[in-house]
């Protein structure tokens, strides 16, 4: 019940119509004051809604004293909003103003249900190319999109990690002082068609946080970050024992240099000659 009236309220109806035109389906008809007496609220309010529903037509007021009300039933009522929906989506499209340029922003999201739909509206508007860098759990919400969109002749690449419990590849870099990061996140990104991008991270308990932005600097950062991953991916394939064999532990040493702890890199600070105000050529 709560679902269907949530459907209503997005349809345009009030709470008062939504609950109003629920009691008339279920009864079939009524009186404006069997309706308020059900509801438990004024008869005026339900006979002024009544009266909106009745002159837009959802709903048929019978002869009589005193008069019956009835809702149309559930295929004519969405034949009809579906047409007045349609009709007034294609007056705004074609009718609403289109100003000058509008500067390159980002913008954040927050919630799993906001983050979910602001992709799903990008990823029907796609028609090139998806570039995707997810988690697994993330792709299967958006299965059906990803895969209508391939259907419509949209290039997808893909990046997938597999579960919470693999090991990241390569080190992390870690926070620099004051809270350490919440643990238990998933970092995501999307770019379609090489313009719009979403980079986010959702997290075990369904919260999630996104920045939007179709600025071109960050547009090119991820797909930079996943042409560098999928190549160091094939190069690790493709050399396999080769490459642990000439560089063994130098290999992830090559990362350290670059990605180390707070501590590890006060340390090397300390340690370096050129640093040291003791260290002067007289």
């Amino acid at each position: 019940m709560e679902q269907l009236l949530l459907h209503l309220r997005n349809l345009g109806f009030t709470e008062m119509e939504s609950k109003i035109m629920v009691e008339l389906a279920t009864k079939g008809e009524a009186s404006g004051y069997e309706v308020a007496k059900q509801l438990g609220v004024s008869r005026s309010n339900v006979y002024a809604a009544l009266q909106r529903l009745t002159q837009q037509g959802y709903v048929r007021c019978g002869e009589g004293e005193p008069a019956r009300y009835s809702v149309l039933n559930p295929e004519e009522l969405a034949t009809m909003i579906s047409g007045r929906v349609q009709a007034s989506l294609a007056f705004v499209e074609s009718e609403m103003p289109r100003g000058g340029p509008v500067s390159q922003s980002f913008y954040n999201i927050e919630g799993d249900r906001n983050m979910l739909g602001a992709l799903t509206r990008q990823l029907n508007l796609a028609e090139k190319e998806i570039v995707v860098d997810v988690w697994r759990e993330e792709a299967s919400l958006l299965r059906s999109e990803l895969e209508q969109a391939e259907r419509r002749g949209v290039k997808l690449l893909w990046a997938f990690d597999g579960g919470n419990t693999a090991a990241a590849p390569y080190p992390v870099w870690p926070p620099l002082g004051g809270k350490p990061r919440r643990s238990g996140g998933r970092k995501f990104s999307f770019v379609i068609d090489r313009s719009w991008c979403m980079l986010g991270m959702r997290y075990e308990d369904g919260t999630a946080q996104a920045v939007v932005t179709e600025h071109e600097v960050l547009v090119e950062l991820l797909l930079n970050h996943f042409s560098q991953e999928m190549v160091l991916f094939e190069l690790e394939e493709d050399m396999g024992a080769e490459l642990t064999r000439r560089y063994g532990d130098r290999y992830s040493r090559i990362y350290s240099k670059y990605v180390m702890h707070e501590k590890e890199h006060d340390t090397d600070m300390e340690s370096d000659p050129e640093d040291s105000g003791d260290s002067r050529e007289e």
